[in-house]
């Protein structure tokens, strides 16, 4: 458990220190562009789910997660270099926003995969607060060493320092195979490349899943895209909005970090998985009324705070709960088009609707009205998914 917890902790304290970055750089690339990174990114999505599927099905557990993390540690070494020499520094700005997508998606979603090779679905109730607790006090690391760091050695040599955690989140996670478990260390996983989208079609369980997360990923690329605009529009400063982005995350970091501690476990055991997954689009639909009345920068930082701790506290862990009853091909696979190509491609179409939705002169009480309504039906789908995790859990064949 306290190997997971720091594993988590370096993955998310690597992220958090390059998130306020990739934050600056899509506003620093223009926020009218943000709709075309989003599709970019899930472009670049598509084409790496089945190479990662590929990698998957032959390699070792204990090989393709070091390779997963070493191959991105080798691609912030790249961007350390081209932005210390100052070469198309826009571009660069542009494809590293689209790049810290890609990976934080990946990266993340390997950690949890794993966790669900590791734990059943009881123990994932008692201990996936605790555990998601170590990345919560990663995502407060991360600011915290921004802020402090920023200005002091420059925001290019940050990227070092975040490839220097990723490869402890490595030994981390060396530390957790265990050595007796001949099939899941030494052996493949095998199947198809595209095993993953197909595990998805069959299945209503895992189509639920999917369905959650690109409903509350498209409100949340609304709220992202006003979060852009209104700062953008409160300072042109790039060294202002980067203490900004990463002011929330600290605020999210130390948030998030006391309810883990102290409530997650407890409340998960308590009220169980739907109602936990329920808690983030009931935010959204109260943030969005109250932003709808009130769009000032005051308003949509506190907004972005409590909907991401609340995501990060008590959600997140109740949706990896959801992946604990599935076949361990599933966990990898079908999790891992959920996490990656789901998520983004919420974010491209959530990105091209809101753009749409403003481009027809809607202001942001239509928007609000519209995101709710999402929200709203992320809600009702939470606690169909939580009854539909109760089954599961009591007769693994579903």
């Amino acid at each position: 458990m306290l190997w997971s917890f720091a594993y988590f902790f370096c993955l998310l304290a690597g992220y958090y220190i390059l998130r306020p970055l990739r934050d600056e750089m899509g506003v620093a690339g223009g926020v009218r562009n943000l709709q075309w990174l989003f599709t970019a990114t899930f472009v670049t999505m598509l084409a790496a789910v089945p190479l990662y599927g590929a990698l998957v099905a032959r390699l070792p557990r204990r090989r393709f997660i070091p390779f997963v993390y070493h191959f991105f540690v080798a691609n912030l070494a790249i961007f350390w270099l081209l932005l210390a020499l100052d070469i198309e520094r826009q571009s660069v700005a542009r494809v590293f926003f689209v790049w810290i997508s890609v990976f934080v998606l990946f990266a993340v979603s390997v950690f949890w995969s794993f966790m669900a090779d590791l734990w059943r679905a009881e123990q994932a109730k008692r201990l996936y607060g605790f555990i998601a607790a170590g990345g919560s006090a990663g995502a407060l690391a991360g600011p915290a060493l921004t802020v402090v760091l920023a200005e002091r050695i420059g925001a290019t040599n940050l990227l070092i320092l975040a490839a220097l955690l990723l490869e402890i989140a490595v030994f981390c996670a060396g530390r957790l195979e265990p050595a007796n478990d001949v099939q899941k260390t030494q052996n493949p996983i095998g199947g198809g490349v595209l095993d993953g989208l197909l595990m998805v079609v069959r299945s209503p369980y895992i189509a639920g899943i999917l369905l959650w997360v690109g409903l509350l990923s498209v409100a949340a690329t609304f709220l992202y895209f006003e979060q852009a605009a209104i700062v953008a529009a409160a300072s042109s400063d790039p060294s202002v909005r980067t203490r900004i982005f990463a002011s929330v995350d600290l605020s999210v970091g130390l948030l998030t970090l006391a309810v883990q501690f102290f409530a997650t476990g407890k409340l998960i055991a308590r009220f169980g998985v739907g109602p936990a997954l329920a808690l983030v689009p009931f935010v959204f639909i109260a943030g969005f009324a109250v932003l709808a009345a009130s769009p000032v920068l005051l308003v949509v930082i506190g907004f972005q705070a409590l909907q991401r701790t609340a995501n990060f506290a008590i959600s997140n862990p109740a949706r990896e709960a959801l992946f604990t009853v599935l076949a361990r091909d599933e966990k990898y696979k079908a999790k891992n088009v959920i996490d990656v190509v789901a998520v983004r491609g919420a974010d491209a179409f959530g990105g091209w609707f809101f753009t749409g939705l403003r481009a027809l002169g809607m202001e942001m009480r239509g928007v609000a009205l519209v995101a709710i309504g999402l929200a709203a039906a992320g809600l009702a789908l939470s606690l169909a998914l939580g009854r539909a995790q109760e089954r599961r859990g009591a007769t693994p064949e579903l």
